[in-house]
């Protein structure tokens, strides 16, 4: 998948002109690439949509106007593009209850390490999740990860034609398993070949 570049970008006057449109089409793009597994745990696939969105976003929030602050925070965004093969998203952990906040996160030490997220896609074959590092260590679990999965040829023509992939957490503290839908899925091969058509051109 292309990254994103500066002419992907509008100014913070040029977003304000649309950005009620380009919100509703964002938040519906994500009802589709938003997996929930469990009470807590929500994984948003990205793409170049949502990415460019949430630059726009960040600029508008940070009035960012000078060329190198937008260039900088178009660097920071790109490590949420997937690259060829591969499936990005988001990890959050949403807690509404503030006095549960601390107490969730840290039963959920130890998430971004192993295999504890991953993507079922039949009985024989599990993709794990790869966590960008960082985000946590042995006293501290970050609310907000990033992740990427990798798949191969094969991998890819289960997801998309499989009996049913599911996404999966299996931590000592949170289990459970969601299939995914048949648009999660779609959007999710839409991205694979995106990737397949960025490299070749």
């Amino acid at each position: 998948m292309k990254k994103i570049t500066r002419a992907d970008i509008k100014t913070v006057q040029e977003y304000e002109s649309i950005r009620d449109r380009s919100r509703r089409e964002v938040i519906a793009l994500k009802k589709a690439r938003r997996v929930s597994v469990g009470e807590f745990v929500t994984l948003v696939f990205e793409n170049r949509a949502t990415v460019i969105h949430q630059i726009q976003e960040m600029m508008r929030v940070e009035h960012l106007y000078r060329e190198e602050q937008i260039l900088q925070e178009i660097d920071a965004y790109n490590r949420l593009i997937p690259n060829d093969g591969e499936l990005s998203a988001t990890l959050f952990v949403e807690v509404d209850d503030p006095r549960r906040i601390k107490p969730t996160l840290d039963s959920l030490r130890g998430i971004d390490k192993g295999q504890a997220v991953f993507l079922r896609l039949d009985a024989h074959t599990s993709i794990p999740a790869v966590f960008e590092t960082g985000h946590s260590n042995e006293d501290k679990v970050s609310a907000v990860h990033y992740l990427r999965f990798v798949l191969d040829q094969r991998a890819q023509r289960l997801l998309g034609g499989g009996a049913g992939p599911s996404l999966v957490i299996e931590h000592p503290n949170y289990r459970g398993e969601v299939p995914l839908r048949d648009e999660t899925r779609s959007e999710l091969m839409n991205d694979l070949n995106r990737s397949a058509e960025a490299r070749s051109t």
